[in-house]
């Protein structure tokens, strides 16, 4: 709906979502989704190396987890959200057009954290090192991919007259473009709450907390992952309160919103548990090192004893 009143500062939205080149449709969604798994990726091969694994064995870990993550993300928005896909008048088939939009974070973060087990499992690293390693790097992929909700011009709140209210327009999914109206301008919904930028800017300033955090008292083992569960789910609670487009609701309130409120709860109860723990320093599940601490006598090999020759010297002997 029109705003009769529309103050003079607003926060714009772009009429273009996709271009064409030759026989190829690019998404900006999609953009913003693989900058997200770039950045994402190189922040959590750097916290990896960190805890002395290598940029190859993280790679190797995102490798299977990205895939997987984005399978996970799209059953969890086609089940929850299956009216959209299913029923009179509408296209299964476009349950499949995952560059459209619609990602679910929780239905990726499982399955995702399912492709990183298997990953660790064939590096032979511990599942808690990497999802500790990759928990800050997952807020900045999220908060990277919200700018594609900009892009298509969703996931905003109710109407506002606030100065940095978000100018949302009339958009076509199938050419990626904004309708016109009949003198050629694009047509305006209105100005709404623009939740896609708080969530953006929370993902951010949690990703910066959980970094301070973990190198400011050393959480323990799977407790970073948890941690980044709690914040973001404290954010998430209060974004999806704010939503105004269409959900499926449980009791009055959206999905998302219970689901939110659940995590918070079971995260912060694992985090409590884990956060006094040793730190998930060591990757490689071999002998003479447990979650980073040197478990071998005087630091050698248990396997080895020193022996002393005629001199008084002493040497190792294997």
């Amino acid at each position: 709906m029109q705003p009769s009143v529309l103050p003079g500062f607003f926060i714009p939205s772009p009429t273009l979502s996709a271009v064409q080149v030759g026989p190829l449709t690019i998404r900006f969604y999609a953009l913003c989704i693989l900058a997200g798994i770039v950045i994402g990726a190189w922040l959590t091969a750097r916290r990896f190396r960190a805890r002395g694994g290598t940029t190859a064995q993280a790679m190797d870990i995102i490798m299977w987890a990205v895939p997987f993550g984005i399978v996970g993300g799209r059953l969890y928005h086609v089940i929850t959200d299956n009216q959209l896909y299913f029923g009179p008048d509408k296209d299964p088939w476009g349950a499949f057009r995952i560059w459209e939009g619609g990602l679910g974070i929780w239905g990726a973060v499982a399955l995702g954290l399912a492709g990183a087990a298997i990953g660790a499992r064939r590096t032979g690293v511990r599942l808690a090192t990497f999802a500790d390693a990759a928990a800050p790097g997952l807020l900045l992929a999220q908060a990277m991919g919200r700018w594609g909700n900009w892009f298509n011009n969703e996931l905003y709140g109710e109407p506002t007259n606030l100065p940095w209210k978000l100018q949302i327009h009339n958009m076509n999914p199938a050419t990626g473009q904004a309708v016109v109206t009949a003198d050629g301008t694009p047509e305006i919904l209105g100005y709404y709450q623009p939740t896609f930028l708080y969530e953006s800017l929370w993902c951010l300033a949690a990703a910066a907390l959980l970094v301070f955090l973990d190198r400011r008292y050393k959480l323990g083992a799977g407790s970073v992952f948890a941690l980044y569960v709690v914040l973001y789910t404290a954010g998430r609670f209060v974004f999806e309160l704010m939503r105004s487009d269409y959900a499926n609701t449980i009791l009055g309130l959206r999905v998302n919103t219970w689901v939110s409120a659940l995590l918070f709860l079971a995260a912060l109860a694992v985090f409590l548990v884990l956060r006094s723990r040793p730190r998930s320093g060591s990757t490689a599940q071999s002998a003479g090192s447990v979650d980073g601490f040197d478990t071998r006598a005087n630091g050698h090999d248990p396997g080895k004893h020193d022996e002393t020759d005629g001199k008084g010297n002493r040497h190792h002997v294997p």
